[in-house]
């Protein structure tokens, strides 16, 4: 397995790296979509992200990663039932490669074959959706994924139940899974029922700043002359910035979520004239686990203002007589609210 390059030792790009901390902390939160330029560290950043998930409980020997607190209807087949008979064991959330070119079966499973040629059983091979359950599922690309396996996964994100049926066989696991996105707008945009997917958005770009470019290319330049020694070297932080998302996935639950925070929120998307409440319900999520992750017990105004734009920019709609960016959309309607 190929090392890892850190994720504290990324330089810059705060917006991405402060969008994967909250996916990290509440995974309820929907979802990363990290669009921009070809080498700004989109990859990078969400693969290093792994190595700062928390270990979780789940049930030993369940190919989905089962968490053995859940309710029956929270467990696949195999593990509904009595608790007592269930055993634990502790794993890192999952964080699994989709690769462009999967194909339909080995993203939602398929018929064993090996078993039904030589035992004649027909039984279930999971697949990628299996594996990235309670973990995060990332797709490089995301704007060029075949249409077929982006219905797949839309129908398994809006239930959190992924249902098999082949050949004779009628499988159903619970499949909850955090999903991740990268890509590049030059090559096309993303469906619409698959953009609303994703709970964050980031607009990535190459850094201007001199002593920022100087920095990355030293870094990744030692990195790669000696990847074991520059892990080691980058060691403390990274434990550190574990230690951080472990105290706020513990914390997130306890935020409190005042009047003030609910009003300046549902102000900010009225303004923007974002559909539904689903931009409201995320800008909320996504305010409790920054003020958890800075150790806050409550959510304020200024928590929302920062994820404003991670939250919203990919919500509003296209205005043909307003030319401007939604990021600048955003900091208007903020301006206005004072």
């Amino acid at each position: 397995m190929a090392l890892a390059y850190p994720f504290t030792a990324i330089v810059a790009q705060d917006a991405m790296k402060q969008a994967l901390m909250i996916a990290a902390v509440d995974q309820g939160v929907g979802g990363v979509l990290v669009m921009g330029d070809r080498g700004t560290g989109k990859s990078t950043a969400i693969r290093a992200l792994a190595a700062l998930l928390p270990k979780i409980d789940a049930v030993a020997n369940c190919p989905y990663n089962c968490d053995p607190a859940a309710a029956n209807t929270g467990l696949c087949q195999a593990c509904a039932g009595p608790k007592d008979k269930l055993s634990a064991k502790s794993i890192t959330i999952p964080v699994v490669d989709l690769p462009l070119g999967a194909t339909e079966d080995r993203v939602v499973g398929a018929l064993d074959i090996e078993r039904a040629l030589h035992a004649g059983e027909k039984a279930f091979e999971p697949g990628l959706l299996a594996r990235a359950h309670r973990g995060f599922l990332y797709i490089d690309e995301v704007n060029l994924l075949e249409d077929h396996i982006v219905d797949a996964l839309l129908d398994v994100a809006a239930s959190g139940e992924n249902v098999v049926e082949r050949e004779g066989l009628s499988i159903k696991h619970p499949a909850r899974f955090v999903l991740v996105g990268s890509g590049n707008p030059e090559e096309g945009e993303l469906r619409p029922q698959l953009l609303d997917r994703f709970g964050l958005s980031v607009d990535v770009t190459t850094p201007m700043d001199i002593k920022d470019r100087v920095n990355i290319i030293k870094l990744r330049d030692a990195f790669e002359r000696d990847r074991v020694g520059f892990i080691k070297k980058w060691r403390r932080k990274e434990t550190a910035q574990r230690k951080i998302i472990e105290a706020a996935r513990a914390l997130v639950t306890e935020i409190e979520t005042p009047d003030e925070a609910l009003e300046f929120a549902a102000e900010l998307c009225m303004k923007l004239g974002t559909d539904g409440l689903r931009g409201e319900l995320t800008l909320l999520r996504a305010g409790r686990a920054l003020a958890a992750l800075h150790s806050q017990e409550s959510v304020t105004p200024s928590h929302l203002r920062n994820v404003s734009g991670l939250v919203l920019r990919h919500r509003l709609r296209r205005d043909p007589l307003d030319e401007s960016t939604s990021d600048v959309r955003i900091e208007r309607a903020l301006e206005s609210m004072g």
